[in-house]
């Protein structure tokens, strides 16, 4: 597999010394790509977008509308987003991540003129990274223009609206005020909650489920309001959006979408056996009986209490499976979990533990023991 890395690779850097020299004649081609080249080989992803950043920066005259002018005049034509990559007519796809950054590190002082060109660089690859120096210099400001661009008619400068201010973005720097009170942004989402597109609404779902890490009330409350009447593709949204809170069994988010404490008679956890070797499979089953005298939603997920370094146990919820119970109606809820070494897990012997997690609500342990 090809490193990550070369994402931004010498032929990107080739192909933003062309199209500077062709919209900006007074820059010497090699005495742009020379330096670059030199260094580019050992510098990983983002430090290789920073690096012709800088040498942009350098290169771009000192006055505000020109340097917007000659950035623009590089951009391809096409408005489809990163489509097949950079060509003769302009810089799309990785090639545009540089150019963005020129305007997140020194535009801040061109405010307005510089939000309007990262309108125009995510249209070819995305702004979602560049925009965030602005929210954090002034929010309002920033909020007020991207405010303008909730009914543009190309979907990706839609979906910056909500990615671009998602509190917590990967990869991008956090916003501390939307972290410490998101409100702010949330008439953005409420006009984009019903997007033609599903990848803005997808976005809008990413960043509730952001909020959900920091005010969980809030997007239960949102999300109990924004179900009334909801189209299918809305509850949908509202569902990934929430997705956090019901991994956790979080009561509340769980009786937005129909779950409520579930009324099933005292169950049995069973393990097919109670030692078990890394590499092999952990069987387990339970039969479900309802009590109520109307249907029900039953959500069943299941917690692995892993041990830890220092003996300890600490559980991770595996999904599981949801049904509607008719009264009287049992169903038995049975499941096979590989146990094998994953990069992002070290496992250790000694007593383990698995529970159910039936709406929200915990089952007690069952203890195995796992040898390695």
């Amino acid at each position: 597999m090809e490193p990550f890395k070369n994402f931004i690779s010498p032929q990107i850097a080739d192909q933003i010394a062309d199209h500077l020299c062709r919209v900006h004649p007074g820059q010497k081609r090699e005495a742009f790509l020379t330096p670059i080249l030199a260094r580019l080989e050992n510098l990983e992803l983002k430090a290789r977008a920073a690096l012709i950043a800088e040498a942009l920066n350098t290169a771009l005259p000192p006055e505000p509308a020109t340097r917007r002018a000659i950035l623009s005049a590089m951009l391809h034509p096409s408005e489809d987003g990163g489509g097949d990559g950079s060509d003769d007519s302009g810089l799309r796809g990785w090639a545009i991540w540089p150019l963005s950054m020129v305007i997140e590190r020194h535009g801040l002082a061109d405010f307005d003129g510089s939000m309007a060109l990262l309108r125009l660089m995510t249209m070819r690859f995305t702004a979602e990274f560049a925009v965030r120096p602005f929210l954090i210099a002034d929010q309002e400001r920033a909020l007020a223009l991207m405010a303008g661009w909730l009914d543009d008619r190309n979907e990706h400068v839609r979906r910056l609206v909500s990615e671009g201010t998602r509190p917590r973005l990967p990869w991008g720097m956090r916003l501390p005020g939307l972290i410490a009170d998101p409100r702010p942004a949330l008439p953005l989402l409420e006009a984009l909650r019903d997007d033609p597109s599903d990848y803005v609404r997808r976005s809008v779902a990413n960043h509730l489920n952001d909020i959900a890490k920091d005010h969980p009330a809030l997007v239960v409350d949102l999300a109990a309001r924004w179900m009334a009447d909801a189209p299918p593709p809305r509850q949908s949204l509202l569902r990934h959006a929430c997705r956090s809170l019901i991994k956790a069994g979080e009561p509340a988010a769980l009786a937005v979408f129909g779950q409520h404490a579930p009324q099933i008679a005292p169950l049995t956890l069973r393990l097919a056996r109670d030692r078990v070797k890394m590499g092999e499979v952990l069987e387990f089953s339970a039969v479900l009986r309802p009590t109520a005298t109307r249907a029900q939603t039953v959500s069943v997920d299941y917690l692995l209490y892993l041990r830890k370094a220092d003996g300890s146990l600490r559980p991770k919820v595996f999904k599981g499976a949801t049904r509607r119970l008719e009264p009287g109606e049992s169903w038995e809820f049975s499941r096979r979990h590989a146990l094998r070494p994953v990069t992002t897990r070290r496992h250790y012997p000694g007593g383990h533990a698995l529970a159910l997690q039936i709406n929200g609500q915990d089952t007690e342990a069952v203890p195995f023991e796992l040898e390695l």
